[in-house]
């Protein structure tokens, strides 16, 4: 009856162990903003722009258009918490969703979308939502921007950050929490 008591405490506290070191990483980046905005409608569109609360890695940005067609061109640039993806010429007026997935930097993938009206003919210029602010917001992002195709400076410097995920602690406890039940519930009795 002992060792099924130790075990079950062994676990327990291997448990709450593995758990601890995971609860700061419940907060995963979220959308602060983008270029377009949801619902905006505009005259041309040269590029999206998705501008998150924290930094993120490895991300996939589609723009949908009307007739079923895809808009985006080349690979997404990523500079911090900012995403910026061309976007091809000739795209025709209508309803347009970008679809897009990025990995906060705690390992987990978040993913949305944001449905805009492109009014305008043609995709030359840059988006020009709502008046002033969001050309201002898009003119002071194109410096930072790299042609499509082109690897991010900071691309390796965020693939090799140096955090292990929570996961990994689960497990790595989890296992270690298993062994120290099994030691005690196998040892024998003196």
């Amino acid at each position: 009856m002992k060792k099924t008591i130790l075990a079950a405490v062994a676990f327990a506290v291997a448990f709450l162990l593995s758990v601890a070191p995971a609860l700061p990483a419940q907060a995963h980046t979220s959308l602060r903003s983008s270029d377009p905005k949801s619902g905006a409608q505009v005259d041309r569109l040269s590029r999206v722009v998705l501008e998150f609360t924290e930094s993120v890695r490895f991300p996939v940005v589609v723009v949908n258009g009307p007739d079923g067609k895809r808009y985006e061109s080349g690979e997404p640039t990523v500079d911090g918490p900012r995403v910026t993806e061309a976007v091809t010429g000739g795209a025709p007026p209508g309803r347009y969703t970008i679809a897009w997935r990025v990995v906060s930097s705690d390992g987990h993938p978040v993913e949305g979308e944001i449905p805009f009206t492109l009014t305008g003919g043609g995709s030359a210029g840059t988006a020009t939502a709502a008046g002033p602010a969001a050309q201002n917001s898009a003119a002071a992002q194109a410096p930072g921007t790299q042609a499509p195709g082109s690897e991010p400076a900071d691309a390796s410097a965020d693939s090799g950050s140096g955090t292990v995920p929570g996961w990994v602690w689960a497990v790595i406890f989890g296992i270690a929490g298993i062994g120290i039940g099994m030691f005690l519930s196998l040892r024998k009795k003196p």
